[in-house]
């Protein structure tokens, strides 16, 4: 039921290791100032809503739908919100959620753990983030990582950045993966490369970054280093989910990288990248190469579906919209590999949240 598309026997030994065993869901909050420019990102209708879609997502992701929510939902240009994927399968599983705030630009409504990150400046910049903030939130990722590690035997982590792929594309450019051009997604139907690449050869061409650290300073996000550190520290005990497409593929590409710059311990074939079947089948960007150029780091998708839905919102990600974030593909493969839930009993649940969220549709 799970595809895998590259590092195939390493994927299928995960998902033999790991079935039928409940993970840890955690989801790494951040917030870059590249997500405010005009059409950057689809994850929010205006740039002012782009600076809710975190704190709105994390509200639901802990208390699903709620009569009276601080931020609801943000419209989005076209579908709906990936969390919706995420709580479906936190709910009915009742997986333990732990919900990081690596910077935000305003105060999140539910419990998170505090960081003390900041937001990243625009890519486009080349000063995304002091160095000594990306060192502290290293520190924290590994801290967390090795704790969470202690509680399930393996934890999807997950993240929520508006932006993120474009921050994504500056750090696995400067790490030196040049061909990740013209390869990332975006929430957008058709990905937007060249925006994207004129943003981030912008932030290059301002510094010169000699390690992974600086690069994240340079060009990335705080998600990122932290979501690094976490599943760094995580493996040595645990099985890892970097859940996402695009951004985790880069959160492996920077682990990697800070492993052998700084010889920290690691398991790296204990981590896999899992994400859904839109963003592995985007013609407008390729994934699996991407993760080929990477190293063949195992990348995983649950064949999921909504093109049999009734509401047009679940419907435009078959359109190219949305296709992922908040961990949804690792939570849909959780839900195959921890409950056997087919697509279409995923489907159902998720309609389920929504008819809850309008009791009259």
């Amino acid at each position: 039921m799970i595809n895998v598309y590259t590092a195939e026997e390493r994927g299928r030994d995960w998902l033999n290791l790991y079935g039928g065993q409940k993970p840890l869901f955690a989801c790494i909050l951040g917030f870059t100032a590249t997500g405010l420019i005009p059409g950057i990102s689809a994850a929010g209708a205006t740039p002012a809503d782009r600076q809710y879609t975190a704190i709105a997502d994390a509200e639901f992701l802990l208390n699903g739908p709620a009569p009276n929510p601080v931020y609801p939902l943000p419209p989005l240009e076209a579908g709906a919100s990936p969390v919706l994927i995420s709580r479906a399968v936190v709910e009915a599983f009742q997986l333990p959620v732990y919900l990081f705030n690596a910077g935000l630009p305003h105060p999140p409504t539910v419990e998170t753990m505090d960081l003390g990150g900041i937001p990243a400046n625009c890519v486009s910049t080349g000063k995304a983030l002091p160095l000594k903030t990306v060192e502290r939130l290293l520190a924290a990722g590994l801290d967390w990582g090795a704790k969470l590690a202690q509680f399930a035997p393996y934890i999807i982590i997950g993240e929520c950045v508006v932006g993120g792929t474009t921050t994504a594309l500056g750090v696995l450019t400067g790490l030196g993966i040049t061909r990740a051009k013209g390869k990332v997604n975006s929430s957008h139907p058709r990905c937007n490369h060249a925006q994207k690449w004129a943003v981030v050869q912008t932030g290059l061409s301002h510094t010169r970054p000699h390690d992974p650290l600086e690069v994240v300073a340079a060009v990335g996000d705080p998600m990122q280093v932290v979501a690094a550190g976490m599943a760094i520290a995580a493996s040595v005990r645990a099985g890892v989910m970097l859940a996402g497409g695009t951004q985790m593929l880069a959160v492996f590409a920077l682990l990697r990288a800070i492993v052998l710059e700084y010889r920290l311990d690691a398991q790296l074939e204990r981590l896999v990248v899992g994400t859904t079947p839109w963003v592995v089948e985007d013609t407008t960007g390729d994934t699996v190469g991407l993760a080929r150029d990477i190293s063949e780091v195992p990348l995983l998708a649950a064949p999921l579906s909504f093109a049999p839905s009734r509401y047009p919102s679940l419907r435009a990600y078959e359109e190219g919209y949305v296709k992922e974030g908040v961990g949804a593909g690792g939570a849909a493969i959780a839900a195959h590999l921890y409950g056997g839930w087919s697509p279409r009993q995923l489907l159902m649940a998720i309609e389920a949240l929504i008819s809850r969220m309008n009791p009259t549709s």
